[in-house]
């Protein structure tokens, strides 16, 4: 099974209206210096995967997606589209892994502006898998 980051990834690269290219303006992990406007994914504390006899192992990871930007309104609007894309996201298979619900559960805020002047903004999901 591949890091949540990684499958959302190509969920939002697929996702044309959004306009993204992985290692051009969509990262995985690790936020580059370099463009000023881009979307990384981090993936993040989940909760406990299901501990039942004969479960099926569902898993339940979260992710961050931070959006930076140069201009606040354009960096919002595009947060704002990808949980439109992700949100409610359900019985959909990537990568050989079933999801089988990604939930907004918090965001989009305003993180921080950083030492370049960019607006960082973040939103969080949670995720069922298996």
């Amino acid at each position: 099974m591949n890091a949540p980051s990684e499958d959302v990834k190509d969920m939002l690269e697929d996702e044309s209206s959004l306009g993204l290219t992985f290692g051009t303006d969509l990262f995985v992990g690790k936020e580059p210096p370099e463009p000023d406007d881009c979307v990384t994914i981090f993936d993040t504390y989940g909760s406990p995967p299901l501990m039942t006899l004969n479960s099926v192992g569902y898993f339940y990871p979260s992710i961050q997606i931070r959006v930076r930007c140069r201009n606040y309104r354009t960096g919002w609007a595009l947060i704002q589209d990808i949980r439109t894309v992700l949100h409610g996201k359900a019985n959909e298979t990537w990568n050989a892994t079933l999801y089988t619900v990604i939930y907004c559960s918090s965001g989009p805020a305003l993180l921080d502006w950083d030492e370049n002047d960019r607006a960082r903004l973040i939103i969080n999901f949670n995720l069922q898998r298996r």
